[in-house]
């Protein structure tokens, strides 16, 4: 049985982790962490890592980038992976986790769909076909109380993308304030805000007289859920390092 902290539970994703946690056979909810305090839960939930006097086997984080410090503190002391899913992290934060990761498990990743990562293995093997040849666009929506633009799955995907051509590309998130044709180095990424949209990426892939595009919707927040106990499983018995879907993926072949 894997013991799963959950940070961030009173949060709608911190919701949804709970319930898988609950149905899969293989985990359980040790306790919560929430800056709210106590809720309808079955599990003790505390206010910040201070107040905690247990260990868990694995750590799942759902909730925003200013918790950031305080639970890497505590995994490194207590030598408790981490499965992290929040997104909006400054390249400095992004830094912190590298470091993290010498001394524990760390399963880092914008998105815990499995789906989603299909489509970045698929963009990315598109990429060494076409990469020289045709223009590499990424729109991306979400529901408008999404804080961070553009999303962390967007720029996994540039970067998965990236990874394959042979010239380093140029991001480009906004054209308004200049007027010059596109360059052929540039992946352009989009962002759309609006009502209740859980999650949508797609990858253009423009060339002469023929489009390329590759997409991928995500109906409800639970398949992030799911995703997410699925990598504390995974993680739970592994060596300090940095993890991701790929190697979650790879361990299911």
């Amino acid at each position: 049985m894997v013991n799963v902290a959950i940070v961030g539970c009173n949060g709608k994703m911190g919701g949804f982790v709970a319930a898988a946690v609950a149905e899969n056979k293989e985990t359980k909810t040790m306790f919560g962490i929430d800056a709210f305090g106590e809720k309808d839960f079955d599990f003790p939930v505390y206010k910040n890592f201070l107040d905690v006097t247990d260990k868990p086997d694995v750590i799942i984080d759902f909730s925003n980038p200013a918790v950031l410090d305080d639970m890497l503190e505590f995994a490194v002391k207590n030598s408790v992976p981490c499965v992290i899913c929040t997104t909006g992290y400054s390249k400095e934060q992004v830094q912190k986790i590298k470091n993290a990761s010498n001394k524990v498990a760390v399963f880092y990743s914008g998105n815990m769909s499995l789906g989603i990562n299909v489509l970045i293995e698929l963009a990315k093997s598109a990429a060494k076909v076409l990469g020289g040849q045709f223009d590499i666009e990424i729109i991306e929506k979400h529901h408008n109380q999404k804080l961070d633009a553009p999303s962390g799955t967007a720029l996994m995907i540039a970067d998965g993308i990236s990874s394959e051509l042979s010239e380093e590309p140029q991001y480009v998130f906004d054209r308004h304030t200049y007027r010059k044709k596109r360059e052929k180095n540039e992946i352009g990424i989009s962002s759309i805000r609006g009502g209740t949209i859980v999650g949508e990426h797609e990858v253009i892939f423009a060339g002469h007289d023929e489009v390329v595009t590759i997409s991928h919707q995500a109906q409800s927040k639970e398949v992030f859920a799911v995703g997410s106990v699925n990598a504390a499983v995974f993680l739970a018995n592994q060596k300090p390092g940095m993890y991701d879907m790929g190697n979650l993926l790879l361990s299911k072949i």
